[in-house]
């Protein structure tokens, strides 16, 4: 049985979750686990991050694209990867450019955004420059036929699902405008695999994970 580990609200956890569900594989969702540098955490999770993978022999595995890597050869009668190496290479190429470009450059803006920090104007300016250049390229790759990156699911709908709500909430809560309201087929795309039942359970589970850390009134 493998166990992963990680939290509700974690997008990265998520993408992980969303490709076990799709993929059919039996698990244990512990969502107990919180980022940590306790001694102990650090003994499961080199880096003291979320999501890690645990198997019932002791092995571990960190980093959610390590994981899914794994998923992928060890559990292939489902694949979410093509069998194509180019067209393997450009899922991956897609994962990637969303992580590094857009999501990784919007996280910037959490703390002004989720937790009512201060941010100053030559942060916002600096974010609002990058994710400009990361929606342009992300723009030339993304096919949304129907699937991010063409006719069949694969770990880019995995990764597109958890990300592409948070660029466009961040940013509409920094600039008061979604930067990604410029792609049309963004909103129809997450509306079409919301409705999957794989990414339904997860988004339920966050929006549920969310609402239990809501102030109380």
């Amino acid at each position: 049985m493998l166990r992963l580990c990680g939290f509700h609200i974690s997008n990265y956890h998520n993408k992980v979750r969303i490709a076990l569900l799709e993929k059919g594989i039996e698990h244990v969702d512990d969502s107990s686990c919180k980022p940590s540098q306790d001694e102990a955490f650090i003994a499961r999770s080199p880096m003291g991050k979320v999501p890690f993978l645990e198997l019932d022999d002791g092995r571990r595995l960190a980093e959610s694209d390590v994981i899914l890597e794994y998923l992928e050869e060890a559990y292939p009668q489902k694949p979410l990867l093509p069998k194509d190496p180019w067209e393997r290479a450009k899922v991956r190429e897609l994962i990637t450019f969303m992580e590094l470009h857009m999501e990784l450059v919007v996280r910037r803006l959490y703390p002004l955004v989720f937790f009512g920090k201060s941010a100053t104007d030559e942060m916002k300016q600096s974010v609002e420059k990058d994710i400009a250049k990361g929606i342009r390229g992300f723009r030339t790759l993304a096919k949304f036929n129907p699937f991010i990156a063409g006719k069949d699911l694969t770990l880019a709908d995995c990764a597109a699902a958890v990300h592409l709500p948070l660029v466009s909430l961040s940013t509409k809560l920094a600039y008061g405008r979604d930067f990604l309201e410029d792609l049309p087929q963004v909103k129809a795309y997450i509306k079409m695999v919301g409705e999957r039942p794989a990414f339904k359970q997860v988004n339920d589970d966050r929006k549920a994970a969310q609402a239990a850390l809501a102030p109380k009134k």
